[in-house]
């Protein structure tokens, strides 16, 4: 008897999914899969570094935030309550993200924006984890993961970027010299 075309497709179909299911398993858990970062080689982001040398460079809360998608706790982070007027940079490679001047009091204990300081700053991303289909923040230069981002805010923009602080850092504006 002469295999027909579905008999020869489903064994290649299940040997694909049996190659696919770690990679898949992995991106269900949010778990970075065993790539060339992982083995210390450089990262393909416009910033490259190697997870030791994040690590290295991050204290452990932000490395766990930036690197590892973590949230801090609400109501915990060192800019849920700040109001000095300044810029919030990337603790990961320093680029401008947020102005104070777009900071507002959310009521939902994390740093929170109507507007990105440029819209280049910041990328944006599908994130379907604990059962929640949300928007993920990440810086545009470095990848680090910021927070995310909600259509609940203010006017002119309507927008709420909910951000960890962990993954800020403040610069206060500097005032002009008197003459």
């Amino acid at each position: 008897m002469r295999p027909t075309r579905l008999t020869q497709i489903v064994p290649a179909l299940a040997a694909a999914t049996l190659l696919l299911l770690p990679a898949i398993e992995a991106a269900s858990q949010r778990k970075p899969l065993a790539t060339g970062a992982a083995k210390g080689k450089k990262m393909s982001r416009d910033l490259p570094k190697t997870e030791e040398e994040w690590r290295k460079a991050l204290t452990p809360e932000q490395y766990r935030v930036l690197r590892q998608k973590g949230t801090e706790r609400a109501f915990t982070g060192k800019y849920w309550d700040h109001h000095a007027d300044g810029s919030y940079s990337c603790a990961g490679c320093g680029q401008v993200l947020f102005r104070s001047t777009e900071k507002f009091d959310s009521g939902c204990g994390w740093p929170s924006f109507f507007e990105a300081a440029d819209s280049t700053a910041v990328k944006y991303h599908e994130d379907n984890t604990l059962g929640m289909r949300r928007t993920e923040v990440t810086c545009a230069r470095c990848g680090g993961h910021l927070g995310h981002i909600f259509d609940d805010g203010p006017n002119p923009t309507g927008k709420r970027y909910c951000i960890n602080s962990a993954s800020i850092e403040f610069g206060a504006r500097e005032k002009a010299p008197r003459k």
